[in-house]
């Protein structure tokens, strides 16, 4: 595979493709926006990708892919696939423009506001229903109380192109994506790669393919078109995706009780995050109780300690928003309809929507039974768990978005970078009583 750079070429390829399809026929303006811009990005990388082969191959096949050179391009790829499509959206609906973001935005942004006047991000079914009907979808606020915060900037500054959610949302993705990084970053020499390409050492032990695992990690979260379509046109499953894939590194590194406070707090942002804060409890509890109570006391404390304030000021306007629109029973029907067999048998059979709750039930189930019998060991095994988990239930949800797969689809990229992490000696085990297992 050449060093992994033979994978790269064809990621970014397939990637500008995608890209150009996207600009020509997408009916969301905001889609077209992004593959115009996004398009010559992926191509620049893939040039600079093929150069890279071309100087492996004049020097006999000598390994030149290091890591510093993929996550070079990598971050390059990153800045003009996501980020510039994003800014130059914020600048245009800064301007006037009101066709350069998606309805996330804009519901992230006023529930900001109502959070800044009223104490509660939350409309009531009243003033959801006294709204003009076409209005009514965005009177709905179907996320966790925290994500209010990213429409504060707005909210207290005005309609400038930085106070966009989708900036905060940008920023705050690329922060916590350097810190698992940076927690995941081997303390000895990671996998080398002989002048075949083929990996040795830790990498070959952890099982993957690519000399430089972490290096693939990070693109399939960052540079993947549904990464960088869904952080420049919307973004609110980023923040929380960086946030799960930074609590899985913290477990990795055996800090399971900062792993705790962050996945609470990903839990306080969005619903996605719940599953995950499950499987790593039950990571937890394999090192002894007193970690897992450690752990549970973010897991579980943080998000709870979110909805306080807006079921204080509100109790029924929380319930409207958190628990009757995503079960599909508000005053209007959620726009997440991807073609997904859950979505297919809910909409195409007869109590089709029962059967459908009925086989997301049966999933929740067996991943249930799994967790009990043998609950993960390593932070590998719990994002392999998380990632097949997350999407069965994509999958099988009567109402699910395409874009949602970037979860399932970062946790198990990630799971590989997981296995070469190991504790310096520094590093104590949470639990002392507990051995620690084997990569």
């Amino acid at each position: 595979m050449a060093g992994g750079l033979a994978a790269d070429l064809g990621l970014y390829a397939l990637s500008a493709a995608f890209a150009a399809v996207t600009a020509a026929t997408s009916t969301l303006l905001p889609h077209r926006a992004w593959g115009t811009v996004a398009t010559v990005g992926y191509l620049l990388a893939a040039l600079l990708v093929g150069g890279q082969l071309l100087l492996r191959r004049r020097h006999g096949g000598t390994p030149l892919a290091s890591a510093a050179a993929r996550t070079a391009i990598t971050v390059l790829t990153f800045a003009t696939t996501a980020l510039l499509p994003l800014v130059l959206q914020a600048i245009q609906r800064a301007g006037g423009r009101t066709d350069r973001a998606q309805e996330e935005v804009l519901v992230v942004e006023r529930a900001g506001a109502r959070l800044l006047d009223h104490g509660t991000p939350y409309l009531g079914h009243d003033a959801i229903a006294a709204l003009p009907p076409d209005e009514r979808l965005l009177g709905y606020t179907p996320y966790q109380p925290g994500m209010a915060l990213f429409g504060l900037p707005r909210a207290l500054a005005g309609d400038g192109w930085w106070s966009d959610a989708r900036v905060w949302f940008a920023l705050v993705t690329a922060v916590l994506l350097g810190l698992a990084v940076a927690a995941l970053r081997h303390p000895r020499q990671p996998a080398t790669v002989d002048a075949g390409g083929s990996a040795a050492g830790d990498g070959a032990a952890g099982g993957s393919a690519d000399p430089y695992p972490l290096v693939r990690a990070l693109q399939l979260a960052t540079v993947l078109p549904i990464c960088a379509l869904t952080l420049a046109t919307g973004g609110d499953d980023l923040p929380v995706l960086a946030l799960c894939l930074l609590a899985l590194a913290l477990c990795a590194a055996r800090r399971l009780g900062l792993a705790g406070l962050v996945i609470g707090v990903a839990g306080a942002l969005k619903l996605f995050a719940w599953p995950v804060a499950l499987v790593l409890l039950t990571h937890a509890g394999t090192r002894g109780w007193r970690t897992g109570a450690r752990v549970a006391a973010g897991a579980i404390g943080l998000p709870v300690a979110a909805l306080l304030p807006a079921w204080l000021v509100d109790p029924p306007a929380l319930v409207e928003n958190v628990l009757r629109f995503p079960l599909g029973h508000g005053l209007v029907a959620s726009p997440a309809q991807s073609p997904f067999p859950g979505h297919l048998i809910a909409s195409g059979l007869p109590d089709g929507r029962v059967l459908a709750a009925a086989l997301l039930g049966a999933a929740g189930l067996a991943i249930a039974v799994r967790l009990a019998r043998r609950p993960p060991r390593t932070a590998a095994a719990a994002a392999m768990i998380c990632g097949y988990g997350l999407l069965a239930a994509i999958l099988l949800m009567p109402s699910t978005r395409f874009g949602y797969l970037l979860y399932p689809i970062a946790f198990l990229a990630w799971a590989p970078a997981l296995r070469l992490r190991r504790p310096t000696r520094t590093e104590r085990p949470e639990s002392a009583a507990a051995p620690v297992p084997a990569p």
